[in-house]
């Protein structure tokens, strides 16, 4: 069975779960997390990713995360590569680092956003790396430590997350932690990880119950919500989809989009595709990058291959792109 099309958009909400290769280890050393972290700490910025929740383990890697400028298969797609070569390079390995595909669950925000922080930092907990609650304040690879003002990391967004529970911070932090404490005896939840119906409707019993009185709800395996929830994101999924094939039956490709590109910038078409840094040429580049990534679908590694540039370089583009397309308000198709 073909795998199914990520789910995306601004402003989406994402719980992202990284799992080595054959149940590998992805970290051998605190060396190894702090890289990790580190490359991850200078994508959230730039990018204007928010990240609410985390935890590092051994063999796998938890991410609460919201979609900023670039999709968030771009922000996974850079950090992995780039941990995975310094990975392999230190420890003279070869092959792949994680399994094929992480798994990225689009999320509804208001009833989930909370239960995920504290599923997520409960992860060292339940995976015996720490004893108990007073050993996860203190843990330094887990965001958990972050909110109780027991290690720093600039990149978290906290002061969202302390929101949920008090307009003061100090208040906030003490209501975080004791509604963390009350998710030990939850253990691992299979209805925020597991099938897309089951997730969907909050675990068996609630399915049950709704079939029995006749109900029938919407369920997908990439989504976290209400019945409601996943039919709309679904639906504007689709429409999205349809918005690609539209333009691709249109003639829209690569070259179509250098074209009209040249023409808002009333420059050559030679001139958007050039090698140079020249600000018109960067501009023209910019929003060429963005239209065939987010318009097209094309992927940043296939853009790259076109422009002859790296991949990082594309998105870091296309981000560009967007805010030209905002502020001057062009439009693809005229």
């Amino acid at each position: 069975m073909p795998r199914k099309a990520r789910i995306d958009a601004p402003g989406a909400l994402h719980h992202v779960i990284v799992r080595g290769i054959e149940r590998g280890k992805i970290f051998r050393s605190d060396y190894d997390r702090k890289n990790f972290l580190n490359r991850l700490g200078k994508l959230i910025p730039e990018t204007q990713t928010d990240c609410f929740a985390w935890a590092l383990i051994p063999n796998h890697v938890h991410l609460l995360l919201r979609t900023g400028l670039v999709p968030i298969s771009v922000l996974m797609s850079r950090l992995l590569t780039g941990y995975a070569v310094w990975f392999n390079k230190k420890y003279r390995r070869h092959g792949q680092l994680f399994q094929n595909r992480y798994k990225s669950i689009l999320c509804q925000e208001d009833p989930y956003l909370k239960e995920l922080v504290r599923y997520i930092h409960l992860n060292p907990l339940r995976a015996g790396l720490v004893e108990d609650m007073k050993k996860l304040d203190k843990h330094p690879w887990c965001g958990h430590s972050v909110l109780m003002n027991k290690t720093k990391q600039a990149w978290q967004n906290v002061d969202y997350v302390y929101g949920l529970f008090s307009e003061k911070k100090r208040m906030a932090r003490t209501r975080y932690r004791v509604y963390v404490e009350k998710g030990i005896l939850d253990g691992k939840r299979s209805d925020l990880t597991g099938g897309g119906l089951l997730r969907s409707t909050g675990g068996w019993a609630v399915l049950k119950g709704l079939r029995k009185i006749g109900i029938r709800v919407k369920g997908d395996e990439r989504i976290l919500g209400d019945s409601d929830f996943v039919e709309n994101v679904l639906k504007s999924a689709e429409e999205e989809l349809e918005q690609k094939y539209d333009l691709k039956a249109r003639g829209y490709d690569f070259d179509r989009v250098a074209q009209r590109v040249a023409e808002l910038m009333e420059i050559e078409t030679e001139q958007v595709t050039a090698f140079g840094k020249s600000p018109q040429t960067v501009k023209a580049r910019s929003l060429l990058c963005f239209w065939a990534h987010r318009k097209l679908g094309m992927t940043t590694i296939e853009i790259g291959r076109r422009l002859n540039i790296s991949q990082s370089a594309v998105s870091r583009s296309s981000m560009r792109g967007q805010q030209i397309e905002r502020e001057n308000r062009f439009e693809l198709i005229d």
